[in-house]
């Protein structure tokens, strides 16, 4: 029997298949990852856009970790909101509904393209053009909508109806005023042309060249960023944020994004106020993982923050006293009962790479003559937590992606992370509780239901036994319960390797698909 090549997660088969070619033809996790972040673009197309940022977090085989942060920069001037073109719509989940922001007026400086080529020249080894080369054909042929991708298209129906440009790309061929349906093919080949050319010329292009000097030019009416931003945005490389975890190593993104350290101290207090002594489940089990949600969202308002910059400290925020303080606040208390895609890949070889991309929920305004959807980070109030139009200029935006990896003191290594926006630290939380506190298995850590605790409304999936949510539900009462698995919950595509056996797990919340090349 041959050995295997590698493993994949991901939000698409499409995406996944995109990595898989890599592999097979003699590509690292790198390679793998990048050219299904860019097939993510033409078949995920609300969740990935070369408009956006992310993060990659990765373990080569034989160098130190490393986090690649190509998150969205804030512009170096703030106009008045009155100049602005900046205005609410409601993404409407089914069972719930949240605020977001759109317009010229949201786009953050993006990332996506310039961390494609830094990644590509640290730790690629297939041509560029390879790599691009199953997004061309998918933008250019056409992509059946999955009834995940047509239901994401109908939560954000507005943005991607918002304007004439943005609908032409994005409006069902059947239905006037709709946008593209389940099982209706979703052509992008102006995306495909623009792809191409940058993979000829290369990222100067978007941030230095001609896609430059029209954004420049479109963004004088109602939008923030220059043609100077673009030409200064840099990616950052830092040295991951590490936390022991019931002797577990766990890896994951550091300050200034916020979602990492949040997820520490999480771990911190899972460890000390000893979760295991709780059956999953239980009402004490979900009340104490409440409880320690509420505490990092509560510590990453009030811990030691720099106004200016939003930028969490993570030694004032790991620090022991601290961790002290908000467990004991958590035993005292009495017992009574936006859009992101992650792609996770590991090789034979040990290279390990897990990658958090996000578009938000898109501005609306496509880069002219491209097809890029631009993000609308600048509108993300789960971005922007001490309100719109304060964030600090020139200054790399916070974010909760976490892509994240564990190291086991066997040698087994598990790569995760997930998209959902306020939802990724809860998501991410559990699924290192259940492979660590629990021993799932990978498959059923990703599967098991989750909870989310927000302000002080308690988000539960279905699959907990009922009869033992009654205690808790009374100690909660503003709460809902969600009959099934949904996107709200994260969508944790992993992967895993012991020994010589690799294992993949996609998160069915997000249409996720693992796949073992062999």
């Amino acid at each position: 029997m041959k050995s295997p090549i590698g493993v994949i997660a991901a939000g698409h088969t499409l995406t996944a298949e995109a990595a898989e070619e890599m592999l097979r033809a003699g590509g690292n996790a790198y390679d793998a990852v990048l050219s299904g972040m860019c097939a993510a673009f033409a078949t995920e197309p609300v969740l990935a856009s070369p408009g956006g940022g992310g993060f990659l977090l990765a373990q080569p085989a034989s160098a130190a970790a490393r986090l690649y942060d190509f998150f969205v920069h804030t512009p170096a001037t703030r106009r008045p909101e009155a100049e602005l073109d900046f205005y609410a719509f409601i993404a409407d989940f089914g069972t719930a509904q949240q605020e977001f922001h759109i317009g010229r007026g949201t786009v953050a400086v993006p990332g996506v393209i310039r961390g494609l080529f830094e990644i590509y020249r640290d730790l690629c080894r297939m041509p560029m053009r390879d790599i691009v080369s199953p997004a061309l054909g998918y933008a250019r042929d056409g992509v059946a909508q999955t009834p995940f991708q047509a239901y994401l298209f109908d939560v954000i129906k507005a943005t991607c109806l918002s304007t004439d440009v943005v609908r032409s790309i994005f409006e069902s061929p059947t239905a006037a005023g709709e946008p593209v349906r389940e099982g209706e093919v979703l052509y992008q080949r102006e995306l495909a042309d623009a792809l191409e050319a940058l993979a000829i010329e290369g990222d100067d292009l978007f941030y230095r060249g001609e896609i430059a000097a029209a954004i420049d030019e479109d963004m004088r009416d109602g939008g923030q960023i220059t043609r100077h931003d673009l030409e200064g945005y840099r990616v950052e490389r830092r040295r991951p944020l590490s936390v022991e975890y019931q002797g577990t190593q766990v890896l994951t993104n550091p300050p200034p994004s916020s979602g990492g350290v949040l997820i520490a101290l999480g771990l911190k207090l899972a460890e000390s106020a000893d979760l295991r002594e709780h059956a999953f489940g239980s009402a004490g089990y979900i009340d104490l993982l409440a409880r320690i949600m509420q505490a990092t969202a509560r510590a990453r308002l009030e811990s030691n923050t720099d106004s200016k910059s939003q930028v969490l400290d993570e030694t004032a925020l790991l620090d022991p006293a601290l961790v002290r303080r908000y467990r004991d606040e958590i035993r005292r208390r009495a017992y009574s009962g936006r859009g992101t895609t992650q792609i996770t890949v590991m090789d034979a070889a040990g290279n390990v790479a897990s990658l958090t991309v996000s578009n938000g929920e898109g501005s609306g305004y496509v880069a002219p003559g491209t097809g890029i959807v631009m993000n609308n980070m600048l509108g993300e109030e789960d971005l922007n937590p001490y309100g719109f139009h304060l964030w600090p200029p020139a200054h790399r935006m916070t974010s909760m992606m976490a892509p994240t990896i564990l190291r086991r003191r066997n040698g087994d290594v598990i790569a995760t992370g997930s998209g959902g926006s306020n939802r990724i630290r809860s998501a991410i939380l559990q699924v290192l509780v259940n492979l660590i506190d629990r021993g799932m298995s990978l498959e059923d850590a990703v599967n098991a239901p989750r909870v989310h605790l927000e302000a002080d409304l308690l988000s539960l999936e279905g699959g907990f036994e009922p009869e033992l949510l009654q205690g808790v539900l009374e100690s909660y009462p503003n709460h809902r319960i969600w009959q099934e698995r949904n996107m709200f919950f994260g969508g944790a595509h992993s992967c895993s390797r012991s020994g010589r056996a690799f294992a993949g797990a996609g998160d069915p919340r997000r249409g996720g698909v693992s796949v073992l090349v062999i």
